[in-house]
């Protein structure tokens, strides 16, 4: 197993002013290129996360006021809010669409997960996912959209199944709705919260970041039940950041190319190789 930073040392910082090392003095993002093109006057408190759904028609927010809002956006690029989910009954850390449906995720200070979909004019929450035994931190979709990783403060990442009405599993679903089950738990493998979980769209790969300061990857055993699937540590980068590691994020293009991001005020590049045989 290798992992070695991309950058020209073994982490890069981001400099105040918005540039690279090595290149012109320049903001990423230019003053005429970055203007605002709308500002919500709501929530009133912190907004925490914020995803667009795969269609870019849709834009999900989550605030410490414990609500999800969802925004549809037209033709004009014109921001409707028009729904507001009052689901949860504490803070909502973050929020995460589906990869190829309108089905909303959100995680939060309450210890659940919570899915959303539309029904006729409104949003509705359609499942409440319970296990976590202390604050969901985040949350992600594997590619197939079918199974969704958790993590949490309870150290723990949980794994969960979408099964559709009529499945052969015998799993209890309510009228149309889909349920969701836990099929599997990874714990022991971190000593303080997980704060992000991410997985490879590519490779299907699970990073996490975790506040001991390291990186973990983890993949799916060769062979494993679907139904119970069995995950091993395959990387464990110790000191990946000199403090919590805050998030970490696949490159949706090149396979194994990994960023992460901590409270030392840096962020990194990481290449993953995995291991023969998976």
């Amino acid at each position: 197993m290798r992992w070695y930073c991309r950058a020209a040392s073994r982490r890069t910082r981001i400099p105040a002013a918005g540039s690279w090392p090595g290149t012109p003095r320049e903001p990423c993002w230019p003053h005429a290129e970055a203007t605002v093109k709308f500002a919500s006057g709501a929530p009133r408190n912190e907004v925490k996360s914020v995803a667009w759904a795969p269609s870019g028609n849709l834009l999900a927010t989550c605030s410490r006021d414990k609500s999800v809002w969802v925004w549809e956006v037209d033709e004009e690029d014109e921001y409707e809010c028009v729904s507001v989910l009052n689901s949860h009954t504490q803070d909502v850390k973050h929020v995460v669409w589906h990869p190829s449906q309108e089905l909303l995720a959100s995680a939060s200070y309450d210890d659940t997960v919570k899915l959303y979909q539309e029904e006729g004019d409104d949003w509705v929450c359609c499942a409440t996912l319970e296990g976590h035994e202390s604050t969901v931190w985040s949350i992600a979709f594997d590619p197939s959209g079918q199974r969704l990783a958790s993590c949490s403060d309870d150290r723990t990442v949980r794994i969960w199944r979408q099964y559709l009405p009529g499945n052969e599993q015998g799993v209890a679903c309510s009228g149309s709705d889909p349920s969701w089950k836990c099929v599997c738990t990874l714990s022991g493998f971190h000593t303080r919260t997980i704060y992000d979980v991410a997985w490879c769209q590519l490779t299907g790969a699970l990073a996490t970041a975790c506040g001991d300061d390291a990186i973990r990857v983890f993949e799916e055993d060769p062979g494993s039940d679907p139904q119970q699937p069995t995950f091993s540590l395959t990387a464990h980068l110790r000191q990946a950041h000199s403090q919590d590691v805050n998030c970490v994020a696949w490159n949706p293009k090149e396979a194994g190319l990994l960023a992460s991001c901590s409270d030392d005020g840096e962020v990194a590049f990481w290449e993953y190789h995995q291991p023969a045989g998976l």
